[in-house]
């Protein structure tokens, strides 16, 4: 879900043409504008022409920009990663992903899609990108989202998951395959969870990796189960040797109680950003100090290094071409669940309802942090202000019955481990592995090889 410019730029052409989406259909999807990918010629892009509003009503087209690799006879078929965010595109992490499981690769063929509003033409909104970039907990100010939902118009309706999903199985339409497997990282095991419950019968296997529950949830959106998981990932990496002899989460929870919410959520955020410098929170060679001191001499009354956490790793400022915030807040505005409902609830109530959750709240359900954090944090301070628009669905029942892998790092703040049980709660065959000392997007940015070891074998199952 969390992106500080790490991946690279991408090309998503946005048109808004003449040929409505019976014409598409018409038609049937092609994959279209065939040449050898620039970025890796070991991969071919084009592009894929799909219907703005799948419904019908509202006529245009998008062009989606895909790259497959070019190994169309792979024994095991199609593999279709998606990405997260949501807001990062496809193509651009193809090679990383690529060289990093060429055990998986060499039966499997690739296959990655710049999903709608993001990549080189992505939705654009220049003061929430400054803001928050990337970030799910930054806060922007009510000002520069009701600017961007102002800049997009009517077309943010058309950026929830349900139309990725209609995409999706465009694009399977399109390869000519009756099935796939649909691997998903962050944001990403979001919407190949929704994709398998749209559309159950063309899902082979099911890779969730850093796992988002499909079924969205008020307390998702307030980040309860990860404030709470801030404590356990804290002490847990303390207690590795050689033992720190101090409490994290009394030293961090000592700090959000005497500095002002705002400064409760900006801890929240860079601790968050933090994992996917330093999973261990205590190497204090990339940064210059590390998470566990800077809470501890913070706490002491000197808080030179945490500040120096806090201005290195301030949200804002990613890239358009690689993380669209606008994308990000048209997207989470439609998909999750707040305390005051969802995207259809009406403006005027829903400040209202949000300080009655927080009032509802107790200590408990967010220690070491406060409640106020997490009626704060930017999944909130975002969707509060946005225009009332038509809800994506939100599916309460079982993913199919085909093999699900669970994967997550137990390090993982940016969406925690207990996050990937919950769904295993809707896998009948779902089987969760929980990699220590790994935080986040596991098959691309774990240091070890525990996560791609456990995706090669499981996709190695017949």
């Amino acid at each position: 879900m969390r992106s500080k410019t790490l991946v690279l730029a991408a090309i998503v052409t946005l048109t808004a043409g003449l040929a409505g989406p019976a014409t598409v259909a018409a038609a049937g999807p092609r994959l279209e504008d065939a040449r050898p990918c620039a970025h890796d010629a070991r991969f071919t892009c084009s592009t894929l022409t799909v219907p703005l509003d799948h419904h019908g009503r509202t006529p245009g087209t998008l062009e989606l920009q895909v790259a497959t690799a070019n190994n169309a006879n792979a024994a095991k078929g199609v593999l279709l990663f998606l990405t997260g965010g949501p807001g990062q595109p496809g193509i651009p992490v193809s090679t990383k992903l690529f060289d990093r499981m060429p055990e998986v690769f060499a039966d499997h063929r690739l296959v990655m899609i710049d999903q709608r509003g993001t990549g080189a033409k992505a939705l654009d909104c220049p003061d929430l990108q400054a803001e928050v970039g990337g970030s799910d907990i930054e806060p922007p100010t009510r000002e520069a989202v009701t600017r961007c939902a102002a800049a997009l118009g009517d077309k943010a309706r058309f950026h929830g998951s349900d139309a990725t999903v209609a995409d999706l199985d465009l694009l399977r339409r399109a390869l000519g395959v009756p099935t796939m497997v649909v691997d998903g990282v962050s944001y990403g095991s979001f919407t190949a969870s929704r994709y398998a419950v749209a559309h159950p019968g063309n899902v082979s296997k099911l890779v969730l990796d850093s796992v988002l529950p499909h079924h969205a949830t008020a307390d998702q959106s307030l980040y309860l189960q990860a404030l709470k998981a801030t404590a356990r990932v804290l002490r847990d990496a303390c207690a590795e040797p050689p033992v720190c002899g101090s409490d994290p989460a009394e030293d961090l929870a000592w700090l959000v109680r005497n500095r002002d919410t705002a400064a409760g959520v900006a801890l929240f955020d860079m601790i968050v950003t933090y994992e996917f410098v330093d999973p261990s929170y205590r190497d204090p060679s990339a940064l210059g100090t590390d998470l566990i001191t800077a809470l501890r001499t913070a706490r002491g009354g000197d808080t030179t290094k945490l500040d120096s956490l806090l201005r290195d790793l301030a949200a804002g400022g990613d890239p358009l071409t690689s993380f669209s915030a606008g994308l990000h807040a048209a997207t989470l505005c439609a998909d999750m669940r707040f305390p005051w409902g969802d995207a259809e609830t009406p403006g005027l109530v829903r400040e209202p309802l949000l300080e009655l959750a927080e009032k509802r709240l107790s200590a408990r359900d967010t220690w070491p942090f406060s409640p106020a954090v997490a009626t704060g944090v930017g999944f909130v301070r975002t969707c509060l202000p946005w225009p009332e628009v038509p809800a994506s669905s939100n599916p309460a029942g079982k993913l199919p019955d085909v093999p699900v892998l669970l994967l997550n790092g137990d390090r993982d703040l940016s969406t925690p481990m207990e996050w990937a049980y919950t769904e295993a709660e809707k896998a009948p065959r779902g089987k969760v592995v929980i990699v220590e000392g790994a935080a986040h997007s596991l098959q691309y940015r774990e240091r070890g090889v525990a996560g791609r070891k456990a995706v090669a074998e499981f996709l190695a199952e017949t």
